[in-house]
């Protein structure tokens, strides 16, 4: 692995370039590199658990493009589905068999989904739900939790995370105020403040939107209760329950954060990893629900890439290869497991305050003594810390998420011994700290 990239001073010229043509430089705000203090590395190749930099620089990815990469850069098996449906063509606006083949694969995953239609974005997918709950129960409002993102629509950039929390922007600009008013935001993990806006505004709410575990502040788990709490008010008050599993969704297994907290949504939203590394996205949920779609129903979606046949094959290589492949979800969590730990170790050999919260292949590394459950106990850690640890490691040759509010993956590109080498180089990143 290359020793101390330092500067790269190929990217810094490329982006340069690219803020003539591109605002700030980049088509995702966070890759600008601005909350840690630098600017972005531009990516030429990955293969495995690694990436290169335009100047040949070797990377440990723990970012896999936000969560998508479960077995890490160009595996031969997508990579070759990709390629045997580029030679039939790229897309048709018109149905494919893989399409079908595909919404019948997540089907068998996650027993909460009857119906599935695909789409390009997890935004797409988001906003498509809310109309849609919208649209079934004749109601305006939602719920949201603080910190939790949902993409960028206009009715979920209240009191957002991700990018949003990066750069400390409670909403955006462009959003009418007649729009934001219809959102209700509430703390994650605070199932006594949603009890209170049902007690309040109960026969207005259309739905209830959270991620059942919260990947967009950093990562924040459920408490004990918190998902089935949420559930049971669903009913009570003839609400409709959207599970966000755009990161978890076939991330913390096939059936996703759902099926690991037994909780049974009544729509459900994905992304990322369902595409295999390509634009791809899908809601789906109650047979009755999904049905008032048109043509079938009055719920306007269309969208002309719509189940693109490239994501399609991708998608279905990258779950087939879920299900056959045992053991596969017990060793990335074990090497996340051994990663979340010895962060913790090592932070406490440094003597910093840390935080490190981890399920499955998850984690984040926050500078506070913790505990974090919400939005607020996440923006109490220290961000510079956070910049400073980004810019160590980075030097060490390893690439962390660019904000402290995204989360680390780990991939199955990764082995065992390369944990140790990235617990190493962690190590030498702190000491300079």
């Amino acid at each position: 692995m290359s020793a101390n990239p330092k500067t790269a001073p190929f990217s810094e010229e490329l982006f340069k370039q690219a803020q003539k043509f591109i605002p700030g430089g980049v088509n995702s705000p966070v890759r600008a590199c601005r909350a840690v203090g630098t600017t972005p590395r531009f990516v030429s190749r990955g293969r495995g658990a690694r990436i290169y930099d335009c100047e040949g620089r070797e990377y440990f990815d723990l970012v896999n493009s936000w969560g998508p990469l479960i077995f890490g850069h160009a595996e031969p098996s997508i990579v070759k589905s990709i390629e045997k449906a580029l030679s039939l063509g790229t897309t048709f606006g018109a149905p494919t068999e893989g399409e079908t083949k595909l919404a019948a694969l997540i089907i068998r995953c996650l027993p909460s989904i009857e119906r599935l239609r695909l789409v390009s974005s997890g935004t797409e997918a988001v906003m498509s739900a809310v109309r849609l709950a919208r649209g079934a129960t004749g109601r305006d409002k939602i719920i949201k939790f603080d910190g939790c993102y949902h993409g960028h629509s206009d009715s979920l950039l209240v009191a957002a995370g991700s990018g949003l929390a990066t750069f400390s922007l409670p909403s955006s600009l462009g959003v009418p105020k007649q729009v934001a008013n219809l959102t209700i935001s509430s703390p994650y993990n605070d199932i006594e403040s949603v009890t209170n806006i049902f007690t309040n505004v109960g026969s207005e709410i259309a739905a209830v939107i959270v991620e059942p575990v919260a990947a967009n502040m950093g990562l924040v788990l459920p408490k004990n209760e918190f998902l089935e709490s949420l559930s049971q008010l669903c009913r009570q008050y003839r609400a409709l329950l959207i599970f966000d599993e755009v990161v978890t969704g076939f991330r913390l297994g096939l059936g996703g954060a759902q099926t690991l907290y037994n909780i049974k949504p009544d729509l459900t939203v994905l992304g990322k990893i369902i595409g295999g590394g390509l634009p791809l996205a899908a809601f789906g949920g109650r047979a009755d629900i999904m049905e008032l779609l048109a043509p079938l129903g009055g719920v306007y979606q269309a969208g002309t890439l719509s189940g693109n046949p490239l994501a399609v094959a991708a998608g279905i290589s990258a779950i087939e290869r879920l299900q056959s492949e045992a053991g596969l979800y017990k060793r990335i969590d074990h090497m996340s497991n051994l990663w979340a730990e010895g962060l913790k170790r090592l932070t406490k050999a440094k003597g910093l305050e840390t935080t490190v919260n981890q399920i499955g292949s998850m984690s984040t590394l926050f500078f506070s003594p913790g505990p974090v459950f919400d939005y607020a106990s996440a923006q109490k850690s220290d961000l510079d810390l956070y910049g400073l640890w980004f810019r160590n490691m980075l030097e060490e040759g390893v690439w962390l998420p660019p904000s402290q509010f995204e989360t680390v993956f780990v991939s199955a590109g990764f082995l065992f011994d390369e944990i140790d080498e990235l617990l190493t180089k962690a190590e030498l990143a702190l000491k300079k700290m």
